[in-house]
């Protein structure tokens, strides 16, 4: 039986993703794929502790990689939007559940994530959200197509306000957090 469960991460939860999938796994639920922004896919499973670890490859990933992946025991199963999904059973050490080995790959992941995703969101912000919501609050009469127009560029530029700082600040203190 396959169920679809509807949960929002931003680029910045990786960790409390991996986490959220691990419990599913753990209550019987194996991710199976995802549809973006929010919609996960899950298997029925028998309930067992495995734990999920995610790596952000924009760019892309080698056969090379995947291959020392396996090699180290994970599986390999998805991937979205940059973000690739790794699986494997919960044996071994601390160490042998990670999916890096040290913690300046972990920081410069994060710092990847903040080029390649948050960059991109401040240009879509100060280029398109931010002038069309100065134009609709400057033009007259205000009402009609206007009201309409800056009542939804208000609501992009709060969305998108919230998140670049909410993401900002997290990469940043993931980062400061390996970087020791």
């Amino acid at each position: 039986m396959r169920k679809t469960f509807v949960h929002f991460f931003t680029i910045a939860d990786y960790e409390e993703e991996e986490a959220w999938l691990s419990q599913k796994h753990s209550e019987g639920w194996k991710f199976v794929k995802l549809t973006p922004p929010c919609f996960y896919v899950f298997e029925e499973c028998e309930p067992e502790d495995v734990v999920y670890r995610m790596d952000y490859k924009n760019a892309g990933e080698t056969e090379d990689y995947l291959q020392m992946m396996r090699d180290f025991g994970w599986e390999y199963f998805a991937k979205c939007l940059g973000w690739l999904y790794f699986r494997k059973k919960a044996e071994g050490t601390a160490e042998e559940r990670e999916l890096f080995s040290d913690d300046a790959s972990r920081a410069e992941m994060a710092a990847q994530v903040a080029r390649t995703r948050l960059i991109p969101m401040c240009v879509i912000f100060l280029c398109c959200i931010l002038p069309n919501f100065i134009i609709s609050l400057n033009g007259q009469p205000f009402g009609g197509w206007r009201l309409a127009a800056t009542i939804v560029f208000g609501a992009l530029f709060a969305f998108y306000e919230f998140l670049l700082i909410y993401c900002g600040a997290k990469l940043a203190r993931i980062r400061r957090k390996y970087r020791g």
